[in-house]
């Protein structure tokens, strides 16, 4: 099924179960003081609101225009605000957070940039959409829905508050 705007989940109900799913999850694995990272833009809104939901005492934001691999061709995003994270990562459980996953491209350059702070115990992908399209071997740990869409067609995430989809 192609997605038009009308099937569009609603984002702030797919980030409310989003949240007790990573609740579970964290349950689940008996991550003690995961580090929830987020990736700027939307994947970033989507990880401050989980850390103050789920109590977590620290957040990471990353910003990957450095690690693009496409950097070259694109050059620097004029809004490229550099990252923010703990001044320790080792040894820590890290649960990667963004908006949409299609490549996988932008979670192998936030993996990059994660290594050269250290070394972490794991990385744990919470993604609000996937819509496939994989390049890469890549796939979330949870995730909030799955969508197809038609070919060239885009999906973003504006927000944070609220949250909303559109198709581009």
């Amino acid at each position: 099924m192609n997605t038009s705007v009308s099937d569009l989940p609603d984002p702030e109900a797919l980030y409310q179960q989003l949240a007790l799913d990573v609740k579970q999850f964290i349950a689940s694995k008996n991550l003690q003081q995961p580090l929830i990272i987020g990736i700027r833009t939307g994947g970033a809104w989507l990880a401050q609101r989980l850390q103050k939901e789920l109590a977590l005492p620290e957040l990471g934001i990353l910003d990957i225009s450095f690690y693009r691999d496409d950097f070259d061709e694109r050059g620097l995003s004029a809004h490229a605000k550099g990252s923010d994270l703990p001044d320790s990562i080792e040894d820590r459980d890290i649960i990667l957070v963004d908006d949409v996953l299609m490549s996988g491209r932008t979670i192998r350059a936030a993996m990059n940039e994660i290594f050269d702070y250290g070394r972490p115990t794991s990385i744990q992908l919470v993604c609000l959409l996937d819509i496939g399209q994989r390049q890469l071997p890549i796939q979330a740990d949870v995730v909030g829905a799955k969508i197809e869409l038609i070919a060239g067609q885009k999906i973003k995430l504006s927000g944070p508050d609220p949250l909303a989809l559109t198709l581009g």
